[in-house]
């Protein structure tokens, strides 16, 4: 699904889960420095790192991918210097990410307890 040799940039800092083109357009802008058009792979988490929203431009326009896991968080790759705002992978590291090879428990699922039927 990912294009060989695309670049892929992974946002260190959690973003508003709520946001859709055009605010997430405005940070790659203003974090990346790249526009959003540029044919780079853009990704962003949400605060608790549950939910990822990608955005790409195939060619024809951008598209807007998210995943949000069952169980678990997202385990964003390393910064390489401190108080860096995203980091570019590689788009092995990104298929890992996106697989939830990855995942770092957090803590227990909920226990609902069962309904009653009346």
């Amino acid at each position: 699904m990912i294009p060989a040799g695309v670049q892929v940039f992974v946002a260190l800092e959690p973003v508003d889960m709520r946001y859709g083109f055009e605010r997430l357009s405005g940070l790659i802008r203003e974090r990346v420095g790249y526009e959003a058009r540029c044919g780079a792979l853009f990704a962003f988490v949400g605060k608790r790192r549950t939910t990822i929203k990608i955005l790409f431009f195939d060619g024809s326009g951008i598209c807007l991918f998210s995943k949000r896991l069952d169980r678990g968080a997202f385990a964003l790759p390393d910064p390489p210097t401190e108080g860096a705002t995203h980091v570019e992978v590689d788009d092995a590291t990104l298929e890992t990410l996106l697989d939830g090879i990855e995942i770092t428990p957090t803590s227990p699922p909920r226990r609902r307890a069962p309904r009653r039927v009346h």
